[in-house]
């Protein structure tokens, strides 16, 4: 294990201390923290400047000046509706209601505000028709005063589907950028060290089994930091905004749950990776040796980004306890909504299985066709 270990650590601090590696670790934790921002850069203002014009108008002052707690309105009074256009022109107002039948703006009314105006102005309208009816405006609202029905979700709270939706959809893209980032690494790792023979070297001093695990090893811990890296970016950019109180429960199961799951898929692409990348002399001819696995990873991706959306439907559940598409699509599913203990359990365990089969008979290929140098090994023969 020595030999192992030694290697491990001679592909950390190699890869490490490259340019390219630091660049992708800042660029995934710069765009995960960007992705965190974006609600807060394309939501609304939490204050609108609205202009009344008119005495019929004046009746909305009390409605907008007594709203939500989360949103600031400032009222002002205009002369006539020239005025308030002329304010809106030069950016003064964002709406203008004149003589409490028009609404005012420079283009598109905002959404929040479109509805806080109209609000206002049924319950100013409402109040008035009763008083002309001879009711009394307070005793109606005190009789239509009426609890609501309370809300109860039998299975996964409603209220964090959008969110969970999102945690899951962003999951997804980390995942598969990370698996075939650090997969292709191994792989160029091996076709290097065997174009240049240093190979030949190495194995003068440990076993190929130590050889490849150590190289697995090495660069596993750095797309595990990697990954380290983008969920701290993630959760910090969503505490500094705000975000951090709108995120659904569970949120330390399904961190672990991403480390967990990416552990098992990382080790079983990584192995394939590595047992097709010796298959090679060249880099040029690395990428079509590479191609059975990258088209696997594909379809795992897209099935893991059909599963963000249905957690839950049949494609999903079934596929989340194959392996090696349960590596990504299982930790979407726990995301995106709740997964009963056992399919958990059943899909680690197949999981585990698989991963270690397939770095067995990475090891076995690695082992018969690494120092075969000159022309492309043929997977058949490496078996045999």
């Amino acid at each position: 294990m020595n030999g192992l270990w030694l290697v491990a650590r001679r592909e950390i601090v190699t890869r490490a201390r490259t340019k390219a590696f630091v660049i992708s670790l800042v660029v995934s934790a710069v765009l995960v923290a960007a992705v965190a921002y974006l609600p807060t850069l394309f939501s609304g203002p939490d204050s609108y400047t609205v202009g009344l014009a008119g005495t019929q108008s004046q009746a909305l002052r009390p409605a907008l000046t007594g709203t939500a707690e989360d949103m600031k309105i400032t009222v002002r009074d205009l002369p006539d509706e020239k005025a308030a256009r002329a304010a809106l022109t030069t950016g003064d107002l964002d709406a203008a209601v004149v003589d409490g039948r028009r609404v005012l703006a420079d283009g598109e009314v905002d959404r929040e505000l479109g509805l806080l105006l109209e609000n206002a102005n049924k319950t100013v309208q409402t109040q008035r028709q009763l008083a002309d009816a001879g009711l009394d405006p307070a005793k109606v609202t005190q009789a239509m005063q009426v609890a609501p029905l309370e809300q109860v979700s039998v299975g996964a709270d409603a209220r964090y589907a959008g969110v969970r939706t999102g945690i899951a959809s962003l999951l997804v893209m980390v995942l598969f950028f990370l698996l075939i980032y650090s997969s292709m690494y191994v792989a160029m790792g091996v076709v290097e060290e065997k174009g240049s023979r240093i190979v030949e070297i190495l194995l003068t001093s440990v076993r190929p089994w130590q050889l490849l695990g150590g190289k697995i090893v090495g660069l596993g811990a750095l797309a595990l930091a990697n990954l380290v890296v983008i969920i701290v970016a993630g959760l910090g950019a969503a505490a500094a905004t705000g975000l951090a109180a709108d995120l659904p429960p569970g949120m330390t199961g399904i961190v672990l749950s991403a480390l967990f799951w990416f552990v098992l898929g990382y080790a079983f692409f990584a192995a394939l990776a590595a047992a097709l990348g010796s298959l090679v002399s060249r880099q040029e001819d690395a990428n079509s040796v590479l191609t059975p696995m990258t088209m696997l990873m594909m379809v795992t991706y897209l099935v893991a980004y059909y599963a963000a959306v249905q957690p839950n439907g049949p494609v999903a559940r079934i596929l989340s306890l194959v392996p090696p598409f349960s590596s990504m699509v299982m930790p979407v599913r726990m995301a995106g909504g709740q997964v009963l203990a056992w399919e958990i359990a059943v899909a680690a365990v197949l999981m585990l299985l698989a991963t270690v089969g397939t770095l067995m008979l990475g090891a076995r290929i690695y082992r018969r066709a690494v120092l075969r140098t000159g022309g492309r090994v043929k997977l058949s023969e490496a078996m045999r």
